[in-house]
């Protein structure tokens, strides 16, 4: 049976297209300060979303300040060290404030609690172009055009603002005019694995690194029930060109997959005693806040959309929310502002801007610690180092808890540190 696309309204104060952990945090806050906020998604919920899963320290404090981390914490797997595992085998582990739940629930979960606070959601509905007050490149955004699966209805609704979390894909940002860069940063593939036996095992987030895997690493992260999210990574996988494209690395994600389950023994036990539930699925990351301008007149790029992954670890999900909370601090400065709406447009556009723009830095830190995925004998070093020196193990939690700068770890001057700490 059909079941009817649901009409939409006219017209609302803001349009947040997408419902993935920007778009609801987003919209969640922006509905609790009393504006009328209409959100979207090209899927009705639940829906499958391809990601490790892993919730680090920084989700768990975006999660607390949206109201839902008793909720999400009832359904996740509590995890309590990053198992970080080298290339000869050596592993130490990183302890942290960390879970695991399948971003089918995660996403779920933040959804629903939007509409709590008073969101209008209405799935499934894509973004197919911004409604333009005016002309040219200055043209203000004053909406969207939507379409419902198949392309039979059509629906434009208006809206003082729009906000894009529509992720890493890029067609919605190329339609909106803002996309800088059509490759994506990274490349993942991950699948699902029901092994009750491996349970007991495999109690951290393990993450690897070897010569094998191409400058990326592989993952296991533990969900509840005996399933297992297991995956591998490829930073860095499309070279870059001036106009914005550029070509794949010669990689093969299901080879580097299956040479992950050749070198990691928990990979290997997993998979052969184990059954996959699904199929493995790939996806694009777009990381470093690179890729795509922030904004426009009438319109902000939030979450991964504006790249908002983390290039070492992959991680997403709480950089995510936390770039929808500060889009959505930004527009709630447009209310009740006493001045023309030129101007309210770019004090809006430069308090989100220069949020986004304090926190490049510490994305600029994790661009650097890629030299780990590159040079995977650093996580020997690392490795070894921090089994034999609490200051180090220290170090490396501080990354996780983001006290700490990544990318010194793995400096010249920070290699030298770990052999003489006076440095």
């Amino acid at each position: 049976m059909t079941v009817p696309t649901p009409l939409l309204p006219a017209r609302c104060d803001v349009l947040v297209v997408g419902a993935g952990p920007a778009g609801s945090a987003c919209a969640q806050w922006l509905a609790r300060h009393g504006v009328d906020v209409v959100q979207v998604d090209q899927h009705p919920f639940p829906r499958d979303k391809i990601c490790g899963d892993g919730l680090i320290p920084d989700a768990h404090h975006a999660l607390q300040r949206l109201g839902v981390h008793d909720e999400v914490m009832a359904l996740a797997q509590p995890v309590a060290h990053v198992g970080c595992i080298g290339p000869r085998g050596g592993r130490v582990d990183v302890p942290g404030r960390l879970a695991v739940l399948p971003r089918r629930q995660l996403d779920h979960i933040l959804q629903r609690a939007a509409e709590r606070a008073g969101v209008r959601f209405f799935a499934p509905w894509r973004f197919e172009a911004p409604l333009l007050d005016g002309e040219g490149d200055g043209a203000r955004v004053a909406g969207a055009r939507l379409k419902a699966p198949g392309g039979a209805q059509a629906h434009d609704i208006r809206a003082r603002w729009v906000v894009l979390a529509t992720g890493a894909a890029p067609k919605a940002l190329q339609a909106a005019g803002v996309c800088e860069r059509h490759t994506p940063s990274g490349i993942a593939l991950r699948g699902y694995v029901k092994n009750e036996a491996m349970a007991p095992r495999i109690r951290a987030l393990e993450v690897v690194w070897h010569k094998r895997l191409r400058k990326g690493y592989g993952w296991i992260f533990p969900c509840r029930d005996g399933v297992f999210n297991i995956g591998v990574g490829l930073a860095h996988s499309h070279d870059q060109a001036a106009d914005g494209k550029g070509s794949m690395q010669d990689v093969n994600l299901r080879e580097l997959f299956q040479a992950f389950t050749e070198v990691h023994p928990h990979a290997a036990q997993l998979m052969a005693g184990g059954t996959v539930v699904g199929e493995l699925k790939g996806a694009p990351l777009r990381c470093s806040l690179e890729g795509a301008r922030w904004s426009r007149p009438g319109l902000l790029v939030t979450g991964e959309a504006a790249g908002s992954t983390y290039a070492f670890t992959g991680e997403g999900i709480g950089k995510a929310m936390e770039t929808g909370l500060l889009a959505a601090e930004a527009l709630l400065g447009d209310r009740g502002a006493a001045a023309a709406e030129a101007a309210i447009d770019t004090l809006v556009r430069q308090a989100y801007e220069h949020s986004l723009a304090a926190l490049k830095p510490r994305f600029d830190l994790y661009e650097r610690a890629n030299r780990v995925n590159n040079h995977p004998w650093l996580a020997d070093l690392l490795i070894w180092r921090a089994n034999k020196s609490a200051r180090i193990l220290r170090r490396m939690a501080g990354v996780l808890e983001e006290t700490g700068n990544p990318g010194n770890l793995v400096s010249l001057r920070g290699i030298a540190k770990l052999f003489v700490p006076g440095l």
